[in-house]
């Protein structure tokens, strides 16, 4: 019984780490004065300075251009009281 426990313990913890592992982490929307007014749903906001042929462009291998915030979240600026 002992033995069960603790194998049943040991699969969960592998399964965990293997969850964690295979996750894929998008860089976030930093929190700085160029972005801070950028709305949550705004996708034409970001291809201002994104889109094609624009100074930051994503590149041509970035899956769907349109859809920025399916991936992307915004860091939440800190306040500094």
């Amino acid at each position: 019984m002992k033995s069960t426990i603790a194998f049943i313990i040991f699969v969960l913890l592998i399964v965990g780490l293997l969850f964690s592992i295979s996750g894929k982490r998008y860089p976030r929307i930093p929190a700085d004065a160029i972005h801070k007014d950028i709305e949550v749903n705004n996708n034409a906001a970001c291809l201002e300075c994104h889109g094609a042929g624009k100074k930051n462009a994503v590149k041509s291998t970035h899956p769907p251009k349109f859809e920025c915030f399916k991936c992307h979240k915004a860091r939440r600026i800190q306040s500094t009281k």
